[in-house]
C-alpha cells in the first residue's frame, strides 16, 4: 500500500516568500508545487512559520516572524484580532487593503474567463468602529461570564475581548455592561457537552442616525433567571436603550439566532434611515453592518441603473425593503418579493411608516414571482438583486433572462459566487455594462461588496 509523502509536517518551522493573498485573507507561501496558507501574511514578505495542519492539498501555517516586511505592513499591536479572525487586514496599510481587494476581484472574474475592468476599490474615510451590529458567544470562566470572540482552531475556547476594533464603541461598551448584569445575576451559560444552561449569546444593534441600540440575549430556554430584573437593569445603566429582547433558540446546532423572540423591555425594533428613508430593524432583520458605505452602495447601484421615473424596478431578495425603497422616488413602480415572511411583514410597514404609494412587496419564490409579474403583464425595466453569499439559483438566473429587463443591478458580498452567475448570464446572452465596482464595506477584513451591472444584448 503506497502512501503520499507529505512536503511538510506538523510543528516543522520554515521561512518563505509570500507570492500572493488569496480571497479568504491567508497568504500564500509555495514549496514546489505545494501551498502553505497563513494570516497574516502578506505579497511579497519573506516570513517564518510554523506548520499547523497538513493534507494532501495545503498546509495551513501560523506566521512566528516577519524576516522581510511588506512596505505596505503596519504593526497596529492588536495582533489578538488575528487569532479570532475578526480583522485579519489589521496590519496593512488601509490603501494597500482597497488594492489588493481590487486585485482579488479582478482575479476572481479572470479565473471565470470573463473580461471586464474591475474599478478601483471604493473605501472609507475612517476604516474602523463602522459595525452597527454584533452577536458575541458568552461563556463560563470559572466564577465569572467572559463574552469575546472564538479562538481560530479552538472552537470551544473564547478569546476575552473588549475591544473589536471594527464594532461601534457603543456596541462593546454594551455588550460588557450587559455580561456584567447577567454575571451578578450567576444566569447560567448553555453547555453544547451536558447540553444544559440558559444562555448562548448576546447580539446588540444599534443606530447609526437614531443611536437606537437593542439587546438581544439569546437563550437554549424560553425563560432565563431574573429576566424581568435584568431587563430594567439594562434600561437604567445603558444609555440609548430602545429595546430589550430575549430570542429562544433551543437548537444544538450553531445556529445564531431563531425567530422567537419575546420582548422584555420597550419595543420590539429599532428605528434608523437610509438615503432618508425610516426602517424598523427587528432582532432577526437583514440589515446592512456598515450604514455609511451602505449609503454609498445603493446610491452607486441606483446610479448604474440609470433609473428613469418611468422605470418599474424588480427588488429581488428585498429584505425589509432597503433597496426598493431607497430608489422609489426615482422610479414610477417598485416590486419586491421576499421568501422570509417576517422580512416582508417589515417591509410593508416601512412602506406605510415612510408613506411611500409606489412601493408594494410580496412574502414568494422569487423566480415563481418574477414569471407570474411577467405573465400579469408587468414589464420590469430593471431588477435588483442582493443575495447572500451563495449568490443566485439558476432558476433566478433563468427567469432574469425570460424577463430580459433593460438593466440587471447585482450586489453582492462574495465576488466568487458573482463570477459564477456572472458567466451563466453572459451564456444566456446578456453582457456586464460599464465597470465591475469593488465597495469596502467590511474593512480591515478579507470580504468585499460588489457591484456589476448586466444588460441584454441587442
Amino acid at each position: 500500500m503506497s502512501h503520499t509523502i507529505m512536503p511538510v509536517r506538523l510543528g516543522q518551522i520554515l521561512t518563505g516568500k509570500v507570492v500572493a493573498v488569496r480571497y479568504n485573507g491567508f497568504g500564500v507561501v509555495m514549496l514546489n508545487d505545494y501551498p502553505i496558507h497563513m494570516a497574516n501574511a502578506f505579497t511579497d514578505e519573506t516570513v517564518k512559520f510554523e506548520i499547523t495542519q497538513v493534507n494532501r492539498k495545503f498546509a495551513r501555517a501560523e506566521v512566528v516572524g516577519i524576516v522581510d516586511p511588506s512596505s505596505d505592513r503596519v504593526e497596529m499591536g492588536k495582533d489578538y484580532l488575528l487569532d479570532v479572525g475578526i480583522a485579519p487586514y489589521v496590519n496593512l496599510r488601509y490603501e494597500a487593503q482597497l488594492k489588493l481587494k481590487q486585485a482579488q476581484v479582478k482575479k476572481i472574474y479572470t479565473a471565470a474567463g470573463i473580461a471586464a475592468n474591475i474599478a478601483p476599490t471604493i473605501g472609507m474615510k475612517n476604516p474602523i468602529q463602522y459595525r452597527n451590529k454584533t452577536v458575541v458567544p458568552i461563556k463560563n470562566d470559572g466564577e465569572k461570564l467572559v463574552t469575546g470572540f472564538i479562538k481560530r482552531r479552538t472552537p470551544g475556547e473564547i478569546f476575552p475581548l473588549t475591544d473589536y476594533y471594527v464594532n461601534d464603541p457603543v456596541i462593546d461598551q454594551t455588550i460588557a455592561t450587559v455580561r456584567d448584569i447577567l454575571n451578578q445575576h450567576h444566569v447560567t451559560v448553555f453547555n453544547d457537552e451536558t447540553q444544559q444552561g440558559e444562555l448562548r449569546y448576546i447580539m446588540v444593534r444599534r443606530g447609526y442616525y437614531s443611536h437606537e441600540l437593542m439587546v438581544v440575549l439569546v437563550s437554549q430556554t424560553a425563560n432565563i433567571k431574573d429576566e424581568t430584573d435584568i431587563a430594567q437593569e439594562i434600561v437604567d445603566v445603558v444609555p440609548g436603550i430602545h429595546s430589550v429582547v430575549l430570542n429562544h433558540n433551543p437548537r444544538s446546532l450553531h445556529l445564531l439566532m431563531s425567530g422567537n423572540n419575546r420582548t422584555l423591555w420597550g419595543e420590539d425594533v429599532i428605528h434608523d434611515t437610509l438615503l432618508g428613508i425610516e426602517f424598523e430593524i427587528g432582532p432577526n432583520s437583514f440589515y446592512q453592518v456598515n450604514p455609511q458605505t451602505t449609503e454609498v452602495l445603493y446610491a452607486l447601484a441606483a446610479k448604474k441603473a440609470e433609473l428613469k421615473l418611468t422605470d418599474t424596478i424588480i427588488d429581488a431578495y428585498s429584505g425589509i425593503g432597503t433597496i426598493g425603497l431607497t430608489v422609489a422616488n426615482q422610479v414610477k413602480q417598485v416590486l419586491g418579493v421576499e421568501v422570509i415572511a417576517r422580512a416582508v411583514i417589515d417591509a410593508q410597514k416601512n412602506v406605510a411608516n415612510n408613506n411611500v404609494k409606489n412601493a408594494s412587496f410580496v412574502t414568494a419564490d422569487a423566480p415563481e414571482q418574477m414569471r407570474k409579474w411577467q405573465q400579469a403583464g408587468i414589464k420590469a425595466d430593471v431588477i435588483f438583486v442582493d443575495p447572500p453569499r451563495r449568490g443566485l439559483t439558476n432558476e433566478l438566473l433563468d427567469a432574469v433572462a425570460e424577463i430580459r429587463p433593460k438593466r440587471f443591478v447585482y450586489v453582492s458580498c462574495n465576488p466568487e459566487t458573482m463570477a459564477r452567475d456572472a458567466k451563466y448570464l453572459i451564456e444566456k446572452d446578456f453582457h456586464i455594462k460599464g465597470d465591475v465596482q469593488p465597495l469596502d464595506q467590511f474593512p480591515q477584513t478579507a470580504h468585499v461588496e460588489v457591484v456589476t451591472v448586466f444588460e441584454p444584448n441587442n
